[in-house]
């Protein structure tokens, strides 16, 4: 799951500087790391973004990974979020 939470916000500058906007992907990080937020509320949310049911499913898995972590480590995901967020490529958009 490490594997791929780092992969998710590596890509997070190349969308930034594709410039389709970090404010939706925001949010959308935002709700996958929120525990607050349970499963069928983040699928409600991002429904949009999701094609078809293999990306739901995959959405789905990724969200439930998230709820098992532990505070620590879901905070070291923010404080990577903003280091992204505040990196040269981000910080032109």
């Amino acid at each position: 799951m490490k594997l791929v939470t780092i992969l998710m916000l590596t890509a997070l500058p190349l969308y930034c500087y594709a410039g389709i906007g970090c404010g939706i992907l925001d949010n959308v990080v935002n709700l996958t790391i929120d525990p607050d937020v349970n499963v069928t509320g983040y699928i409600n949310q991002v429904q949009d973004f999701l094609p078809g049911e293999e990306t739901e499913k995959a959405f789905t898995l990724m969200k439930e990974c998230f709820l098992h972590q532990g505070k620590e480590t879901l905070e070291k995901v923010k404080d990577f979020q903003q280091a992204i967020y505040s990196s040269f490529w981000c910080a032109q958009y």
